[in-house]
């Protein structure tokens, strides 16, 4: 549909969720999740090793006009890399996985990043390849599953579409942002990069204590030890208490002197 009116605000959401495409196969479809993009006021775009690399001018051929988007595009190696900063993260899959996590509509999920962005949370939804989608092992980082209730016998989504089905979503929730109770700023959530590293040090002790066995089951053991504790939600107090559980662990127990 027609409608650009550049003499009317742009509507941009600085604040706004960031959008990250894991392994994007076509610059074209770059491109038109930069254009759901633009419509919707989002800025954050995040690219995770796109297959045809970048910058892409067939990217910016099907953008139409939403270039601002694209020049303001950032490319990583990972995904925790490209969600380091998000302590909230949203991932779309169409698929039940056998993961436990929480399971957002686009609509309930709009209410979810905007309550959490008023309080001080940087926050993201994360889209997998056009072919196969998301792996478990990206899946694990996400704290919740975002959903479309579609037709179930034909569900699927091309990139652009599902990019801005979920940014409509939450644009339209921008006059029902709902009250927010604010977390207790002494112990912000913990980042992914924050969680990531405790992770792999957890994962690191376990393997050298002989915990991970017997080795055809190890990759599920990892996959359901990071699905545990992303569901706990963890504050950076929280990460910092056990990262100081687990080194007790592995000291052993500590003499204490007594005074006489």
């Amino acid at each position: 549909m027609a409608g650009t009116d550049r003499s009317r605000d742009s509507g941009f959401s600085e604040t706004g969720p960031a959008v990250v495409l894991v392994e994007p196969q076509l610059g074209e479809n770059i491109g038109s999740c930069a254009r759901a993009m633009l419509n919707c006021g989002l800025m954050d775009l995040r690219l995770v090793r796109p297959r045809d690399g970048w910058p892409n001018p067939k990217a910016e051929a099907m953008a139409s006009g939403a270039t601002s988007v694209l020049e303001r595009a950032r490319v990583f190696d990972s995904v925790p890399e490209a969600c380091a900063d998000l302590s909230f993260l949203l991932a779309t899959t169409a698929r039940n996985r056998g993961m436990t996590k929480p399971v957002f509509t686009p609509r309930a999920a709009a209410g979810e990043m905007r309550g959490r962005i008023a309080a001080g949370q940087n926050v993201g939804v994360m889209f997998g390849p056009e072919r196969a989608g998301l792996v478990n092992e990206d899946l694990a980082i996400a704290d919740a599953v975002l959903s479309v209730p579609l037709n179930p016998a034909f569900a699927s989504l091309n990139l652009g579409q599902a990019v801005l089905l979920i940014g409509y979503e939450w644009y339209q929730s921008g006059d029902s942002t709902p009250a927010v109770t604010m977390m207790d700023e002494r112990s912000p959530p913990a980042s992914v990069a924050t969680r990531e590293f405790f992770f792999g040090r957890l994962e690191a002790l376990l393997d050298e204590a002989g915990f991970f066995f017997p080795e055809h089951i190890v990759p599920t053991m990892k996959l359901n030890l990071r699905a545990l504790f992303t569901r706990a939600a963890m504050s950076d107090q929280e990460v910092q208490t056990m990262h100081g559980a687990i080194r007790a662990l592995s000291e052993g127990p500590r003499r204490r002197s007594r005074k006489d």
